[in-house]
C-alpha cells in the first residue's frame, strides 16, 4: 500500500542524534583518522586479491562486516566530539542578485485544484518544499524566507533588519521574513560551502502567531469583477478568508482584492486572523465585499498557510535541517609530550575518517578522554642502537612470524608506533595466521635496515603504558560501532599544521 516516511521523521532523528552528545548520560562519540596505506591491489593470505581503489580515485566504503574490523586496523588516532561540536544544519542558499526565488508554500507535492494528475511544483522545479530554494542566507549573515516572491519575478534587492514583523517588503516586491542571525561561533564552527547552521531566535518565535495569514496567491484572476458604480478597477474590501480559525480558538482574517478590467491580480490581507490550518477564499466573498459591484467569477485563490506555531517559530523544522554537522579541529600532534609526540602522529598521512560511537579501552571501559591513540606501541631498547625506521615500510619479527607497518617513529624514546591489519598487507605471518609482536626477538625492517630489540620491562613513558615492552592501542578495537566511513586522498599532516574536518550526516 502507499505510504511515506514523514520529515518530520527524519527531523526527530537529526535532533535524536544531536541532542544524544549533551544527555544525562550522554553517547561517546570520536572522530578516527587512519589509513596510512595507499589505496591499490592487495594480495588476501589465500591468494586472492582486493581492489581497493587508486591514490586520486578511492573506492566508496562498503558497509560490511569485515570493512569495520578493517577501518581499526587502520585506525591511527580518534578526538572526542563533544556536544559544543555538533550542530543541525541545512543546505546553504545565499542570496544572489537576478535569481527567481520560489515562496513558502504549504502544499507543494500536492495535486493542484481541479487536476488529477498534477502536483504543485515550485518556480524552480521543485516537487518538495524542502527542495525549493525558499529561503536565503545574505551577506549580513541573516536567515530570510520568501513569503512572496512577486509572482515570480528575479529578486533585486537584498533583505536587510532583524524586526519580529511578520514581513519586510523589498523594493522588488518581494515579502521576506527575517528568521535568525548566524552566531560568529556558528560561522567559524558550522558554516560551509554547502551548509548552513540552524537555530531558532527565541525572540522571533516568541513573536509568531500561529495560524497568522500572510500571503494570498492569485492562480487564476478570473473575469468580469466589478467595483460599485460599475467600473471593472479598484479595490474591493472587507472579503473574509473562510477556514478553520473557530474551531481552533483563533481569529477571523479578511483582505483586500484588487481587480484590473475585472480581473483580479493582488490580494492584500488587512486583518491577519489567527489558527487557520486551511483557508479559501471564493468568488461569492468577492462579490460581496465592500465596495464590489456585485459581478464575477472564475477566480482561484491560493491561501499560504504558514507551518505548525508560525513563521520562525521552530527554525530547524521550517527550514528542513535533516543533516548534523559535526565539527573537529586537529591541531597538529594533539595531546602532545613535550617531545612532540602526541596521540594523532605528525609523521604520517591519512586517508580514512570515521566516526565511532561508544569505544571503550583496553579494559572494556567506555571511553571518555578527549584524545586516543589507535596504534600499537613497542618500546625498543637504546642498545644497540636501533637505526631509524621509516614510515609506512613493513616490520616483521622472526621469532614470532608477526608483521606489520611503521606509523611513527619517535627516536627521542626508541618508540616504534605500528598497525597490524588482520586479511592483507603486513598484517599476516608467512603461515597465514595474524601474529601479535611479543617477547624480546628483534624487530627489523628490511627497508631501511634498521633493527630494534624490545624493551621488555614495565614502564611508562610520557603517558604511554608498556607492558613487557609493549603497549596496545588506547582505544580498543572492534569497540563501540562505526556509524560513517569516508575515504579521502591522501591528507599529509605536519606538526605545525591544522585540520578542520566536518562531518554531514543526512537522516
Amino acid at each position: 500500500m502507499p505510504a511515506i516516511v514523514t520529515n518530520k521523521f527524519r527531523l526527530n532523528n537529526a535532533e535524536n542524534f544531536r541532542e544524544s552528545f549533551t544527555e544525562t548520560n550522554p553517547n561517546y562519540y570520536y572522530l578516527g583518522i587512519g589509513r596510512i596505506r595507499e589505496y591499490g591491489t592487495f594480495t588476501r593470505p589465500d591468494g586472492r586479491t582486493d581492489f581497493e581503489g587508486t591514490e586520486t580515485i578511492p573506492e566508496t566504503p562498503g558497509d560490511s562486516v569485515i570493512n569495520e574490523f578493517n577501518n581499526f586496523d587502520e585506525l591511527i588516532a580518534a578526538k572526542r566530539i563533544t556536544g559544543n561540536d555538533v550542530s543541525l544544519v541545512c543546505p546553504r542558499r545565499n542570496w544572489i542578485s537576478g535569481t527567481v526565488y520560489d515562496m513558502y508554500r504549504h502544499d507543494y507535492e500536492e495535486y493542484v485544484p481541479n487536476s488529477s494528475s498534477t502536483r504543485r511544483t515550485s518556480n524552480s522545479g521543485a516537487t518538495t518544499l524542502f527542495d525549493a530554494s525558499y529561503y536565503v542566507l545574505t551577506t549580513a549573515r541573516n536567515v530570510y524566507k520568501c513569503l512572496d516572491n512577486n509572482g515570480g519575478a528575479a529578486s533585486t534587492v537584498e533583505p536587510t533588519g532583524t524586526s519580529t514583523t511578520p514581513f519586510v517588503i523589498t523594493s522588488d516586491g518581494y515579502r521576506w521574513k527575517y528568521i535568525y542571525t548566524l552566531s560568529a561561533a556558528q560561522q567559524v564552527n558550522f558554516l560551509s560551502t554547502d551548509f548552513m547552521p540552524v537555530a531558532t531566535d527565541s525572540t522571533i518565535a516568541a513573536a509568531a502567531t500561529d495560524g497568522r495569514l500572510d500571503v494570498v496567491s492569485v492562480a487564476n484572476g478570473g473575469t468580469g469583477f466589478t467595483i460599485n458604480g460599475g467600473g471593472s478597477s479598484g479595490i474591493i474590501t472587507g472579503v473574509p478568508i473562510r477556514g478553520d480559525y473557530s474551531a481552533n480558538g483563533g481569529s477571523a482574517a479578511e483582505c483586500e482584492v484588487t481587480i484590473q478590467s475585472g480581473i483580479v491580480t493582488s490580494i492584500n490581507i488587512t486583518t491577519n486572523g489567527s489558527g487557520y490550518t486551511y483557508a479559501y477564499i471564493t468568488d461569492a466573498d468577492i462579490i460581496a465585499g465592500t465596495n464590489a459591484g456585485g459581478t464575477g467569477s472564475g477566480a482561484e485563490l491560493d491561501v499560504i498557510i504558514p507551518p505548525k506555531g508560525g513563521h520562525g517559530s521552530n527554525a530547524p523544522a521550517e527550514l528542513g535541517a535533516f543533516f548534523v554537522m559535526m565539527t573537529t579541529t586537529l591541531e597538529g600532534t594533539e595531546n602532545a609530550n613535550s617531545l612532540g609526540t602526541g596521540d594523532f602522529s605528525a609523521a604520517n598521512d591519512f586517508r580514512k575518517i570515521s566516526l565511532i560511537k561508544d569505544p571503550t579501552d583496553a579494559n572494556g571501559t567506555n571511553l571518555t578522554d578527549i584524545t586516543v591513540r589507535g596504534t600499537f606501541a613497542v618500546k625498543l631498547s637504546a642498545s644497540p642502537s636501533p637505526g631509524t625506521f621509516l614510515v609506512d615500510e613493513e616490520i616483521n619479527q622472526a621469532t614470532t612470524g608477526a608483521t606489520g607497518k611503521v606509523v611513527e617513529w619517535d627516536s627521542s624514546n626508541n618508540i616504534l608506533y605500528f598497525s597490524q591489519f588482520r586479511h592483507n598487507d603486513a598484517g599476516v605471518s608467512t603461515s597465514g595466521d595474524q601474529i601479535p609482536f611479543s617477547g624480546s626477538g628483534v624487530i627489523s625492517a628490511p627497508g631501511s635496515s634498521a633493527t630494534g630489540t624490545p624493551d621488555t620491562s614495565t614502564q611508562t613513558i610520557n603517558a604511554v603504558s608498556f607492558v613487557s615492552g609493549y603497549s596496545v592501542p588506547e582505544i580498543k578495537h572492534d569497540s563501540g560501532d562505526i556509524l560513517y566511513v569516508e575515504n579521502r586522498v591522501r591528507i599529509a599532516r605536519a606538526i605545525d599544521q591544522t585540520e578542520n574536518i566536518k562531518l554531514i550526516i543526512e537522516f
